[in-house]
């Protein structure tokens, strides 16, 4: 074990034809940006469902410039996922999947993607498996089976391949902890390949008119003492709030990645699955109050739900 045992370089060689930058133009106007990994021949790509989300065109970069138009294949936003495919007819380089269950933690792994949207050339973070089998809540995206990795994952990485010693893909870079460069999160491979298959034989869907909020959470409980002490919490339920996305409506009511959201219109909020099933039971247009612990006190705020399409 010890990331100074990996050869970033020859990770690299090996994985990064297969890992491409996806640029989107959405339809609330403006850009989004993310990463993706090549699974077969035939251009064919796995990324996040929250990366192409609300997206009118799409745009794949590949490591040696090459630049091609993309469509949905299909989607599951109910566990973040879609596959996409250019449009050209070209061959690709399909990345190769390992298998998730053989990690421990402690095992070195790189994080690979566009990250910080920063142009085709993939970036290269490197760190070890934390904890497995953790769990997520995008307000009825249940995340699970989920890596927790100390390596960085920073925006635009979202997409792109957790990758082992080995070269193979063990996961699928899906969340980070803002303001937090030690925690992140990956969708473990084992829990995506069956997914994959439903999406290719025509079963993903996607709920584009229920509501949104705009955040990912976790429980208050299975964050590290660190992580606690850093953003001033001594609760013990809650869902904690790892990312808010840019112009959502819990970004227009102020939420900061940090803040423990301890109840949605009074109704006590104990765990991150609480906030999806408060969230689910509403419409796109309908007003919330949200109870929130930062920095050591209360305060409360609130926030008009979005329609998840755009």
């Amino acid at each position: 074990m010890g990331s100074g045992s990996l050869d970033i370089q020859a990770l690299l060689d090996k994985v990064g034809p297969s890992v491409v930058a996806i640029k989107t133009d959405l339809i609330s106007s403006g850009e989004s940006a993310g990463s993706g990994i090549v699974i077969d021949t035939k251009g064919t790509i796995l990324t996040n469902a929250h990366v192409i989300e609300g997206a009118t065109s799409m745009k794949v970069l590949f490591n040696d410039g090459a630049s091609h138009a993309a469509k949905l294949v299909g989607s599951i936003p109910a566990r973040d996922i879609a596959l996409i495919r250019v449009t050209d007819s070209i061959a690709t380089e399909a990345a190769d999947l390992g298998l998730s269950a053989d990690l421990q933690v402690g095992d070195d792994v790189v994080a690979i993607g566009n990250a910080l949207n920063l142009g085709s050339d993939p970036s290269v973070t490197k760190g070890i498996v934390s904890a497995l089998d953790r769990t997520l809540d995008a307000e009825g995206v249940q995340l699970d089976q989920l890596i927790q990795t100390d390596a960085a994952i920073n925006p635009g990485n979202s997409g792109g391949p957790l990758v082992n010693a080995a070269g193979q893909v063990v996961g699928m870079n899906t969340a980070i902890i803002q303001n937090s460069q030690s925690v992140g999160f990956s969708l473990s491979i084992d829990s995506l390949k069956p997914l994959i298959e439903d999406i290719l034989a025509g079963k993903g869907t996607i709920d584009a008119d229920s509501a949104f909020l705009g955040v990912v959470t976790t429980n208050v409980s299975d964050q590290p003492a660190a992580i606690l002490r850093r953003f001033g919490i001594d609760l013990d339920k809650g869902a904690f709030v790892t990312e808010v996305q840019s112009g959502s409506a819990a970004d227009e009511a102020g939420l900061q990645a940090g803040d423990v959201i301890t109840k949605i219109d009074g109704k006590a909020i104990d765990s991150n699955q609480d906030v999806g099933t408060a969230i689910r039971s509403k419409k796109p247009g309908d007003e919330i109050t949200l109870d929130i612990f930062r920095d050591g006190s209360d305060t409360s705020s609130k926030a008009t739900l979005q329609r998840r399409g755009g």
